[in-house]
């Protein structure tokens, strides 16, 4: 839980879910997250082993980010999450009539 209560951690880690993403990509699907804030998330994950970094080998250099096995296991516990909070934002709605 300390893993996925750091901030902007689950966000990250669904946005990796759909496959490796460049970190432009990462900070388009995030806008309110910062380069530097970005930079440490990403360091931090993969030091403990939930993504790798794989630098590209082309002309100028490009990294892609791609969740490991251990961060593929996270997501069910992210998608439970975000089922959740959905469910409580639809029963918090007003209905209409």
């Amino acid at each position: 839980m300390a893993l996925l209560g750091g901030l902007w951690t689950p966000e990250i880690i669904w946005c990796l879910s759909n496959g490796p993403r460049r970190f432009s990509e990462l900070l388009r699907d995030n806008p309110n997250l910062t380069g530097k804030v970005l930079t440490g998330r990403l360091r931090d994950l993969q030091a403990r082993g939930v993504l790798d970094r794989k630098v590209m080998p082309t002309s100028p250099p490009s990294v892609e980010y791609e969740l490991t096995a251990l961060g593929l296991e996270l997501l069910p516990a992210i998608t439970s999450i975000v089922e959740v909070g959905t469910r409580l934002l639809l029963r918090e709605t007003p209905s209409e009539g």
